[in-house]
């Protein structure tokens, strides 16, 4: 099913403070309505969204009271994700699992819904080139969150499941890396080695297929427009396949950094229990979208001019 996304829509976005929701509503913002949801903490926070033409909403998704949100807009698009350090299962699958019922059934009328998960939710697989497809086993490893991937699992059920009960079409996106001026794994790699830190990452080489803002912004409402009921679920990766080892030699060359051998930059300490590459297949996602236009070495140039 396709869902023409017309101009003028309005369009609800969470998360629209993050490292991916704020330039990804502004993009949005060129032609549609957006509202920008968040908590808000920071004014300064919210004072830079609204600078971008967003409408803003102050709002716990997790309250289980979203009378501050209107119910009749045209899409949603649900980025906001908690990732918390400990290993606290019930506080993480409150969050993203549970608030996206919560904010699926309040948006119930709407003409289609992007979910955002991630690709931490596959299995973890031995050989790191291994090509993750949509329909590969699920049940991840996140070390830097141990209750992230299964607290999106659990976000992944409660969407497909929304998506029914309210007949609402629904795209659950995995996203592999995400990168930009804005921040996402590449640039702050970029930032340690500019900084003459020392990276680590879980294999040599530990390859991943990284996708840049651009393309996000690009491909998201080909992405909201494939909703369906039942849900649409696909790989949001880029169709280059790039180890952390390349682009940490890369940024090093970049900013000038002389090293002896590439170990000197990244450090590769596996992680029982965690995949060794992050390589997605991108056969559904291209369907959809279509291919990817930014190359990863030009665009890391610009990032690091925007950066540094």
């Amino acid at each position: 099913m396709n869902h023409d996304i017309v101009a003028g829509s309005t369009i609800l976005v969470t998360g629209a403070s993050g490292q991916i929701g704020l330039p990804l509503a502004a993009s949005l913002a060129v032609d549609h309505r957006v509202i920008g949801v968040a908590r808000f903490a920071d004014p300064a926070a919210r004072e830079q969204v609204e600078a971008l033409g967003i409408e803003t909403i102050a709002c716990d998704l997790t309250s289980g009271d979203l009378s501050a949100l209107p119910a009749d807009v045209d899409h949603v698009i649900h980025l906001a994700a908690f990732q918390g350090a400990a290993d606290d299962a019930d506080t993480a699958i409150t969050h993203n699992a549970e608030a996206t019922g919560l904010l699926l059934q309040h948006c119930r009328t709407a003409r289609s819904a992007l979910v955002m998960s991630t690709f931490s939710v596959y299995r973890a697989h031995d050989d790191p080139w291994h090509a993750f497809t949509e329909t590969d086993p699920l049940g991840g490893v996140s070390p830097h969150s141990p209750a992230y991937s299964a607290s999106k699992l659990g976000q992944e059920a409660v969407a497909r499941t929304c998506a029914r009960l309210f007949d609402l079409p629904v795209t659950l996106a995995r996203m592999n890396v995400s990168w930009g001026v804005n921040g996402g794994l590449i640039a702050y790699h970029l930032d340690a080695v500019a900084s003459g830190g020392r990276v680590r990452c879980r294999w040599d080489p530990n390859p991943y297929s990284p996708i840049h803002q651009d393309d996000i912004d690009a491909q998201v409402l080909a992405l909201l427009a494939a909703a369906t009921v039942p849900a649409t679920i696909v790989n949001w990766c880029g169709d280059e396949v790039v180890t952390v080892q390349e682009w940490c030699a890369e940024a090093a060359a970049i900013v000038g950094r002389s090293y002896g051998s590439l170990d000197e930059i990244v450090e590769a300490v596996e992680v029982p229990g965690a995949t060794r590459g992050g390589v997605g297949d991108t056969t559904r996602r291209a369907a959809i979208t279509g291919p990817c236009q930014v190359d990863w070495r030009t665009a890391l140039r610009d990032v690091a001019a925007a950066r540094l």
